[in-house]
């Protein structure tokens, strides 16, 4: 089994790590991180060794993308990219109470914690992080870079857009799609499509501005 390196020393790097040492099968070497204050130190009892562009200096290693923004991984995977680093380098993390379909598929560097579910048909992207207790339902779909906290729920036939954020407790109809860098909130329920950059909260979820006065609207001289 090659050593592991995160890459990114975040809160989602700390839960990875908690998770691989309760199944114990850690294998982890190490943390790569920009954060100057970090050089020489240590993070959760693992050596900081280095800036992310030092990853060159572990041709035998895998790494995982531990930035809990789905654009912040975005962008250090094109970094790795441009220093020849590819997929192939990239490990998936599975949490050993994760329940994953055979014919499920998951690409690479993706993060999945504890009790996550894949029932049937499920094709996640590369570096999608799912936290605790995410179920993914019968051919979902998710793009690369999506990240889903803890207790997110998807009906079946759901596709989730690249970069998108899907908050805690949230729930997506079947059949929808939520877009590209988009935003929902905490417990909220997307009973439509959700375009692109759209940030939804509430039940059913609705995008955030919708229902806000314009100025000068409903009052005279525009005082609310």
């Amino acid at each position: 089994m090659p050593e592991l390196i995160l890459v990114a020393a975040s809160g989602l790097a700390r839960e990875v790590l908690a998770s691989m040492r309760t199944s114990g099968s850690s294998n982890v070497v190490g943390v790569l991180d920009d954060d100057p204050a970090l050089a020489g130190e240590h993070f959760d009892g693992l050596p900081v060794l280095g800036r992310i562009t030092d990853a060159t200096a572990f041709p035998t290693a895998s790494f995982v993308l531990c930035a809990g923004k789905g654009s912040t991984r975005e962008k250090i995977a094109f970094v790795l990219a441009g220093m020849g680093i590819g997929s192939v380098r990239y490990a998936s993390f599975v949490d050993r109470s994760a329940v994953v379909s055979e014919d499920s598929v998951i690409g690479a560097g993706c993060i999945l914690l504890a009790n996550v579910v894949l029932t049937a048909g499920v094709r996640l992207g590369s570096h999608v992080v799912a936290m605790p207790n995410v179920t993914f339902t019968h051919d979902d779909e998710v793009d690369d870079f999506a990240t889903l906290a803890a207790g997110v729920s998807l009906g079946g036939g759901v596709h989730i857009g690249r970069r998108a954020y899907l908050g805690m407790n949230s729930a997506v109809r079947e059949h929808l799609s939520v877009g590209s860098g988009a935003t929902v909130g905490m417990g909220a329920v997307v009973l439509r499509d959700m375009p692109d950059d759209a940030t939804w909260v509430g039940v059913p979820a609705r995008s955030v501005h919708a229902g806000k006065k314009q100025p000068g609207a409903g009052t005279e001289n525009g005082r609310g």
